[in-house]
């Protein structure tokens, strides 16, 4: 009977306990106010978490928020939340948010106020690929043999290839591949064409850009993590392999390079040029042939 009294005793002060904590929480994030947020030019809210802070406290803070920006007239609200907060992400969920996108330490969750249709901009919708022709005096084209991948054990040899990174410039991108891969410096020369597919990486679409350069070196060490063997081969070599004759688009890549060894074929060169919205240099493609004229 005694040892029923104190259980029932105690469930009530835990009752009371928790009731009181949960009034403290909302007591403390009525005297915050609301959450920190900036405004952007489409009449949107962001707001960045970087402290932590108790889920009952910010679902607090995010219903008042909302409140107030509903009658402000506000659209979009993003909510970027830290890796090491990611205890408020079922909460946020909770309240009607969604996931845009996710990065190595971050996720970025969104939610549309008003009752028209979203027009919050999609996630990143491409990954961005170089393939690199880098040919030499003696009309000898980079190639290599991978080991990853799906060309591993199949004996192609190929032009170096390789993802562009992220705030990188495709011509610093396909520098950088032939380096890591072969040892080999270069200079870039143009984008002499580029390919579109859908669907090739976690839903996504792919850019690959066929790059042009010019060796300042020619003695080829290669990477031994991911390339099984790298040489120079006459061009024509390159183009008279079986898997290039036999796959429409190696076959028309291969011919591209053949004609722009032999000039008649000009690309798009990269033209450093300034812009108004930031102060980095950026790079207009074109075809210079006829610059002087415009």
């Amino acid at each position: 009977m005694g040892l029923s009294g104190c259980s029932d005793s105690g469930s009530s002060l835990i009752k009371n306990f928790s009731a009181s904590t949960a009034s403290l929480t909302v007591n403390r994030a009525k005297e915050i106010g609301l959450l920190n947020a900036t405004e952007d030019l489409y009449d949107g809210v962001t707001v960045e978490m970087k402290e932590p802070m108790e889920s009952e406290v910010f679902v607090s803070l995010l219903r008042a928020s909302m409140s107030k920006w509903r009658q402000q007239g506000k659209k979009g609200v993003w909510i970027k939340l830290p890796i090491q907060l990611s205890s408020l992400v079922e909460p946020v969920v909770q309240e009607g948010f969604r996931y845009h996108h996710a990065e190595s330490d971050y996720l970025m969750l969104v939610h549309w106020i008003p009752n028209t249709p979203d027009t919050l901009p999609e996630n990143a919708s491409h990954r961005v690929g170089i393939g690199a022709f880098v040919i030499n005096n003696n009309r000898e084209v980079l190639v290599v043999k991978e080991k990853n991948g799906g060309f591993r054990g199949t004996g192609v040899w190929k032009l170096p290839t390789g993802v562009v990174h992220e705030g990188e410039d495709i011509c610093a991108a396909a520098v950088r591949e032939v380096k890591e891969e072969t040892g080999i410096e270069t200079d870039f020369g143009e984008v002499l064409a580029f390919r579109q597919t859908h669907q090739s990486f976690f839903r996504k679409s792919d850019l690959f850009f066929i790059c042009m350069l010019r060796p300042r070196s020619f003695d080829i060490q290669k990477q031994d993590s991911e390339i099984q063997a790298a040489q120079w081969m006459p061009i024509q070599e390159y183009v008279d392999q079986a898997y290039n004759k036999e796959h429409q688009a190696f076959k028309y890549v291969a011919e591209i390079c053949k004609n722009k060894s032999e000039g008649a074929y000009v690309g798009f060169s990269a033209m450093p040029i300034s812009t108004s919205s930031s102060a980095k240099n950026t790079y207009l493609y074109f075809n210079n042939l006829n610059f002087n004229k415009l």
